[in-house]
């Protein structure tokens, strides 16, 4: 056995080039990677005994998958080992440009055909939420989303609104339809 393969590879640099993360995502793009590579590229660098891929894939592990990253909270993410403020904000930041992306163009806009149209465009942000809020998608004529507008943040099991508050931003963006949504932080789908 060499020694290259006898031992533990902690830092990015001792894996072979073709391996390293930043160096796939250039020459076979991001699609090509896995999840705790890209993290990995986020993150930079590692930790005594874990390289960065190794960090990305033990979060990855312990929140649940990219999911339970963008639920966790940010202090909890601060917390793990080799995550300080600077890095979860990356991790943050990355996961909410990925979010708005979606929105970015009026002609890539998504289009509302059905409530499973509507449940999939605000599902997973606001899965992640602890606590009730209540949101109005603003609708062109077209039932292109114009805006997601947050209405209302409750406590953890209610929300009390004015039905008023409702209508205001679509009468203000000249909506020609508006889809009510919020969330249940318990995860039940039904109130008690």
């Amino acid at each position: 056995m060499t020694e290259s393969t006898s031992r533990p590879v902690y830092r990015i640099t001792d894996l072979h080039e073709a391996e390293r993360p930043r160096e796939r995502l250039a020459a076979l793009g991001p699609q090509a990677l896995s999840n705790a590579e890209l993290i990995a590229i986020l993150l930079r660098v590692g930790v005594p005994g874990e390289n960065a891929v190794q960090v990305g894939q033990r979060l990855l592990q312990k929140f649940g998958g990219i999911g339970g990253l963008h639920r966790a909270p940010f202090n909890e993410l601060c917390n793990q080992h080799g995550i300080a403020e600077a890095k979860a904000a990356q991790i943050k930041a990355a996961i909410e440009l990925g979010r708005r992306l979606t929105l970015e163009s009026p002609e890539e806009r998504p289009t509302i055909n059905s409530p499973g149209d509507a449940a999939a465009l605000v599902q997973f942000e606001m899965g992640a939420l602890e606590q009730e809020h209540l949101r109005v998608l603003l609708l062109d004529r077209r039932n292109r989303v114009l805006e997601v507008v947050e209405i209302y943040r409750g406590s953890v099991n209610s929300s009390q609104v004015r039905v008023g508050e409702v209508f205001k931003e679509a009468v203000r963006k000249n909506a020609s339809g508006v889809i009510v949504v919020h969330n249940h932080p318990s995860g039940a789908p039904r109130s008690m």
